[in-house]
């Protein structure tokens, strides 16, 4: 479900009574906990964090128009969702995350490459999400990237 929102409090406003709470958490978790030099943006219909081109002037390999992608949250129609790309780009960072989970949360985790999905919004942990959030910088998150999509 893609957002037409032009700004993430729009996107916020614009979500169902049951999820507004819970993603606006969700936010501010991220807000705090970010390192600085993320940008948050609307990217994809979601809220996004993103590299700036005045950090990354290349941009993203497959639309360098784009910013570099690192993390979003959205509202899906059945799940929230968190897309970190770190996870998906860094085993290390992927297994502390796997572990991590199973102390955080009583649920199964339920993941792809780099979406984390919750069907319930109680079911988000949100104080692992921080810590995950906070895990990589920009120029770390540059250094990961270039060396793992960048050939």
């Amino acid at each position: 479900m893609q957002s037409t929102a032009a700004a993430p409090e729009l996107y916020l406003a614009q979500l169902p009574d049951d999820r507004k709470s819970i993603m606006t958490e969700l936010r501010n978790v991220i807000l705090r906990n970010l390192p600085a030099g993320f940008e948050e943006v609307m990217s994809y219909g979601m809220i996004g964090y993103v590299v700036p081109h005045t950090l990354y002037p290349a941009g993203y390999h497959c639309d360098p128009k784009l910013p570099l992608p690192f993390l979003g949250i959205a509202s899906q129609k059945n799940h929230l969702a968190v897309y970190h790309m770190g996870i998906y780009a860094d085993e290390n960072l992927l297994n502390w995350f796997r572990n991590a989970y199973t102390r955080h949360s009583k649920t199964k985790l339920d993941m792809g490459k780099s979406c984390i999905r919750f069907k319930k919004p109680e079911h988000v942990p949100l104080q692992l999400i921080g810590v995950l959030a906070s895990k990589m910088t920009p120029q770390q998150w540059i250094d990961t990237y270039t060396s793992q999509f960048k050939r």
